[in-house]
């Protein structure tokens, strides 16, 4: 099929986002045409407001519009225990079990060397900053039972480890190679009662 430049550049931004392919990206593309103009115009304003509002927590790195997040503004938050995620969608997957009741960082991505992520390009830097002062008693590493996630997990486990802190690491009930993201309620409380030291 032979678009117009402007609808390929259209196809070509939708390329760009993660999971979507070729096909994907053309349907994505022909039902945003197919859209009344007012629609197409709100889902417009939604993606610049957000790009324009949110940005990261001065504590967690997750996003939110405020300078702290809900979470960490929230004063019943066991503060002396951090949970640590390589995406936002963990502390989504995390906080549906209700049963998590310390405080989050997020890496915003795993160790990757094949694709060029070292761990400068994560948020360890701040994670190191929240350590500073001894009032953090343990660290949960709750990255995904991957090559990335285990190699970040023992990344920082090293690097934890000397600072006096526990570290322990998500466990039983997280197949390996599956995404946080993806686990049921029941797996994911399992993984945290029997979580284990690094």
């Amino acid at each position: 099929m032979l678009f117009s430049k402007t609808l390929a550049a259209l196809v070509a931004e939708f390329e760009k986002l993660p999971g979507v392919g070729p096909k994907s990206a053309q349907r994505l593309a022909l039902h945003i045409l197919r859209r009344p103009e007012d629609e197409v115009q709100r889902f417009a304003h939604a993606l610049t407001k957000a790009r324009a509002t949110i940005r990261l927590c001065d504590k967690c790195q997750a996003f939110t519009e405020a300078e702290t997040c809900e979470i960490c503004a929230d004063s019943r938050r066991n503060v002396v225990q951090i949970c640590v995620v390589a995406d936002v969608r963990d502390v989504a997957a995390i906080e549906r079990i209700n049963e998590f009741r310390g405080v989050y960082h997020v890496l915003h991505g795993l160790l990757s060397p094949m694709d060029g992520v070292g761990p400068k390009d994560l948020k360890v830097r701040e994670l190191l900053a929240r350590l500073e002062g001894g009032a953090v008693q343990e660290v949960i590493i709750a990255t995904s039972p991957t090559v990335e996630g285990d190699a970040t997990a023992l990344y920082l486990a090293q690097l934890l480890k000397p600072l006096g802190v526990r570290v322990t690491r998500l466990a039983q009930g997280i197949a390996v190679g599956a995404e946080l993201d993806y686990a049921d309620q029941a797996t994911l409380l399992s993984a945290f009662e029997y979580r284990r030291e690094l």
